[in-house]
């Protein structure tokens, strides 16, 4: 199978017409439209819909393939590069955004000094829109909450993050630290969305504490939860780190017994072996963990 054929149908996949890609490739488009369509007689299926553009159900299964198997030719190239003491190459590293404001400084720092033939390339977004993007190929790791539910992914756990009520100053419960899971029942809060697992787990210690948490609106992104209590838009349960250092004097964040810990670790594919590259990243990662964790409030390293 023509590696080149592959590399249009996730071009047309990704840019979404044939002469979109075809910029994308540096190409013209009639190459892009044969490769196409010579992989279509090769799998003797269609793989685009001429109509729309988009990829079948066929041209789908092939793209995620597709792109696998690009990130393991990829890895391939730099494997062979550390052999001569170059670790050198690309790594896609997603992150939560909470996670990522106090992470990313300390990685970016860490590789500059410790691994500078590497370029990292951060995504930020939810642990449910990260994970399909790690299957998918188009990331090579991502620190997420845990666990993660995508049988295709494993995952080592980095730190345990408190949860904590977080209020206006002068807001009466405040003053009223620490509170019980009971305090909150009659509490209009910012809440993520059902069916995320950050919100199951809120329900299921509310439930255990005989309390039905009251949704004053549901988001979806830890950030934007953040981002509309810190715009008074009303009180929200969050990791410990969603308050940035320039806020805590606005703002308080009130410890709740019976609140459980959230997990954050570094989830990467089940199958195929990281690249050499994305291996100095993850051991960067556990170390600038470790050592940074020490300078943020309620994060406890997982050791």
């Amino acid at each position: 199978m023509d590696l080149r054929r592959l590399s249009a149908l996730v071009a047309v996949a990704d840019h979404g017409t044939f002469s979109a890609a075809a910029d994308a490739l540096h190409t013209v488009q009639s190459n892009v439209s044969a490769h196409v369509a010579r992989l279509e007689r090769e799998l003797g299926v269609t793989l685009v819909d001429r109509s729309t553009g988009q990829p079948t159900d066929e041209g789908r299964a092939v793209v995620v393939r597709a792109r696998r198997i690009a990130a393991e030719l990829e890895a391939l190239r730099s494997d062979v590069a550390a052999f001569r003491d170059e670790v050198s190459g690309a790594v896609r590293l997603g992150v939560i955004g909470t996670t990522g404001r106090w992470l990313a400084p300390r990685l970016l720092s860490a590789l500059a000094e410790r691994q500078p033939g590497i370029t990292l390339s951060l995504h930020e977004g939810t642990s449910g829109g990260l994970e399909p993007q790690l299957v998918g190929g188009r990331l090579d790791l991502a620190v997420v909450n845990l666990p993660v539910p995508a049988h295709d992914l494993v995952a080592e756990p980095l730190f345990d993050e408190d949860l904590v009520l977080v209020v206006r100053a002068d807001d009466p419960l405040a003053a009223r630290a620490p509170l019980e899971l009971a305090d909150l029942a009659d509490v209009p809060l910012l809440l993520p969305i059902t069916g995320t697992a950050f919100r199951d787990e809120l329900d299921l210690a509310a439930w255990q504490a005989g309390v039905t948490l009251r949704p004053r609106a549901e988001l979806d992104g830890i950030r934007l939860i953040a981002s509309l209590t810190f715009e008074g838009n009303g009180p929200a349960v969050l990791p410990a780190t969603a308050v940035p250092g320039f806020l805590r004097q606005g703002f308080r964040s009130v410890p709740v017994c019976g609140l459980p810990q959230r997990r954050v670790g570094v989830a990467m594919r089940r199958r195929g072996l990281p690249s050499a590259p994305a291996r100095a990243v993850l051991e960067l990662l556990r170390d600038v963990t470790t050592s940074g964790a020490a300078e943020q409030p309620g994060v406890h390293p997982v050791r």
